[in-house]
């Protein structure tokens, strides 16, 4: 009986994250809304549909973010605009140079979105796999990357229930909490244990 495509890409990250020599990174994009969420929230039993207001706009902040699966050390970069192949182009060579002091091979679990395929930076990509490799999911399949979890955390740390008079609080908020992963950390080791 064939294994299930999720089964199979499952099985290979546990067995590249038990792999000594390799160093397995989950990357990923998010966008923080200035309006927030509301997670949870105490409601009157008189009141039968509830009203919460939001912040008028849809803005918001786009992080390029990954996590290190061994010990849950955290790199990310700041995106005001849209994310496409230049912006994700930098953040790669960014984590490059921060991921490649371990002395091991790093490998990189990411999505399907198009500019991670891009022709821009196709070229480095080649010549940077034997210690820096990228490996792509199958389409619809967010649950195979721990960093989703991470994001998750986020939100219920920075943003649920909280309210954003200005856009440049946003980040105020989402950084602070980051900043508590920039080094190797238990939280983001247990989150993300594949």
């Amino acid at each position: 009986m064939p294994i299930p495509l999720g089964r199979r890409h499952i099985k290979k990250l546990r067995a590249l994250a038990r792999d000594d020599t390799v160093d397995l990174w989950a990357l990923d994009e998010v966008r923080f809304e200035q309006h927030g969420s509301a997670c949870r929230m105490w409601v009157a039993p008189e009141i039968k549909d509830p009203i919460l207001l939001h912040h008028p706009t849809r803005e918001g902040i786009g992080y390029f973010g990954a996590v290190r699966i061994r010990d849950g050390k955290f790199v990310y970069s700041r995106e005001v605009n849209r994310f496409n192949a230049d912006k994700f182009f930098t953040f790669l060579k960014k984590l490059r140079r921060l991921s490649s002091h371990a002395g091991r091979r790093v490998v990189l679990i990411l999505d399907n979105v198009r500019y991670h395929h891009a022709s821009l930076h196709r070229k480095w990509r080649d010549k940077c796999r034997k210690r820096f490799a990228l490996e792509f999911m199958p389409p619809y399949s967010p649950e195979l990357n721990p960093v989703e979890r991470v994001w998750k955390l986020t939100r219920r740390k920075a943003t649920h229930n909280q309210y954003f008079p200005t856009l440049a609080s946003v980040p105020v908020a989402v950084e602070n909490v980051f900043d508590e992963w920039r080094t190797g950390n238990a939280t983001l080791k247990r989150l993300c244990a594949l």
